[in-house]
């Protein structure tokens, strides 16, 4: 623990400088519970299990009697925003992040599928507390990366009631100049930076409900007014509904702070359902928003429910073994 404060400080205190200057793993089950649950598993499903086993086992075996509770979300992510989960140590995940158009543009756009938005991602563990995330967004171009830290995991026996987490995600988008100011104006490198930090507050209630706050800063090194702060807040709010062993529904919701938010955008609302399939975890959802990044879905959400502003939308994981911890 004391290792993972000293990090979770040295980022903090790194991002403050920067701004001024300018799948959960489920408890293990033994090899005979998954063959009486479902005779028929494939090698993909055993493999899953196995590797949702690698984390709760590091605990198990330290000896300290706790009881964890697991399984608090089933992937990385609630819908949009990061969830409380990581993937185990020594393991890749492969994300797919896609937005059609909006459906109420109807036949002429395939109902949203010609205006789609897309980002490709990796997560790697490399610890069982510690992981890492890089993506690329069609949307403006966008590269982003991101820290995701446990400090705290909620406890059934010892008084520990949330699970708590610490992500950074600083990002940086590519569009041409002439395409971001007018013609002469300078806009620098630094000026296409941007910087989220979010904590993760989440507790499981049932082995059905599962719900997560996260209090959210975003930086953005200039804006598009004068009258428009640098510094954004918001607060979100996200919930999974387990309904069987491999559905579970799910909804986020993010309310931005009137007097730290940019002008002219929406708050963004999500509901969807969480379909896991062997080694996979195939999200589906409804949003009003069409960009992915942690900054562009949160703060520059354009499309509103009530007027018919949404979007289809999937996420699917894939995940893979390169260091198998013993």
């Amino acid at each position: 623990m004391n290792l993972r404060l000293r990090i979770f400080i040295a980022i903090v205190v790194s991002l403050s400088h920067i701004t001024e200057g300018h799948a959960q793993v489920k408890q293990k089950h033994a090899a005979k519970t998954v063959v009486s649950d479902t005779a028929d598993d494939t090698e993909d499903e055993k493999t899953n299990v196995e590797l949702q086993s690698l984390v709760d086992a590091q605990y198990k075996n330290s000896g300290s009697g706790k009881r964890f509770a697991e399984g608090v979300f089933k992937s990385t992510r609630i819908i949009n925003g990061q969830s409380i989960e990581n993937v185990p140590g020594g393991v890749l995940e492969f994300r797919i992040s896609h937005r059609f158009g909006e459906l109420q543009q109807g036949a002429k756009t395939s109902f949203g599928f010609d205006n789609a938005t897309t980002r490709l991602g990796l997560n790697y563990g490399l610890t069982n507390w510690l992981m890492i995330g890089a993506g690329r967004s069609t949307y403006q171009k966008e590269y982003d990366g991101f820290v995701k830290i446990k400090l705290l995991r909620q406890t059934w026996n010892d008084g520990m009631p949330i699970s708590v987490s610490f992500v950074s995600a600083p990002s940086i988008q590519a569009l041409p100049s002439e395409l971001l100011a007018p013609k002469g104006t300078t806009y620098n490198s630094r000026d296409r930076l941007y910087f989220t930090n979010q904590l993760l507050l989440a507790r499981k209630f049932s082995p059905r409900l599962s719900l997560q706050l996260m209090p959210t800063y975003i930086h953005y090194n200039i804006v598009a007014t004068s009258s428009e702060p640098n510094n954004e807040i918001a607060m979100g709010a996200g919930g999974r509904f387990k309904l069987s062993k491999r559905i579970a529904l799910t909804a986020e919701y993010y309310y931005r702070l009137p007097s730290y938010s940019l002008n002219g955008y929406s708050n963004s609302l999500s509901v969807g359902i969480d379909i896991e399939t062997g080694g996979h975890v195939f999200q589906l959802f409804l949003t009003n928003s069409a960009d992915i990044s942690e900054r562009t879905f949160i703060e520059e959400t354009t499309g509103n429910w009530a007027k018919g502003g949404i979007h289809f939308g999937f996420n699917l994981s894939r995940v893979f073994y390169v260091v198998k911890h013993r």
